[in-house]
């Protein structure tokens, strides 16, 4: 059974060719499946990485690949390879695809910046 945050076996075999080999240093290398559900559980909740639940294994080694992962590039490929195949498939539409949260939010800041709307009690706009 498939926890709420973690990959389907259906994505995880879409995922699995482009990642890493799972090879490690002289030491066994726990499996990409297990730590990368441990890396969704932790965006999907925020919880700190000190506070992953044991069955995604030592939160530390969780991390280090998310950190190791993350400075290799690994994230940025992946996106843009499932980007090109969902394109090539004509499955997305480009101007639809993603309205950011945060790019919302600051264009509401930019545009209140003219009132006082956006400032603390007490201050106010230098003239």
């Amino acid at each position: 059974m498939v926890r709420r945050h973690e990959l389907t076996d259906a994505e995880w075999a879409r995922l699995v060719p482009l990642l890493p080999p799972c090879q490690g240093n002289g030491h066994p290398y726990r499996a990409h499946r297990r730590v990368l559900n441990g890396m969704l559980f932790r965006l999907h909740t925020r919880v700190p990485w000190r506070d992953l639940p044991t069955g995604y294994g030592k939160w530390q080694t969780v991390y280090s690949r998310w950190r190791r992962w993350t400075r290799a590039g690994l994230w940025e490929r992946l996106l843009a390879t499932l980007q090109r195949e969902l394109d090539a498939t004509g499955g997305i539409e480009w101007e639809l695809w993603c309205i950011d949260g945060s790019s919302i939010r600051a264009q509401k800041a930019a545009a209140g910046r003219g009132n006082n709307e956006h400032r603390p009690a007490g201050t106010r706009r230098a003239e």
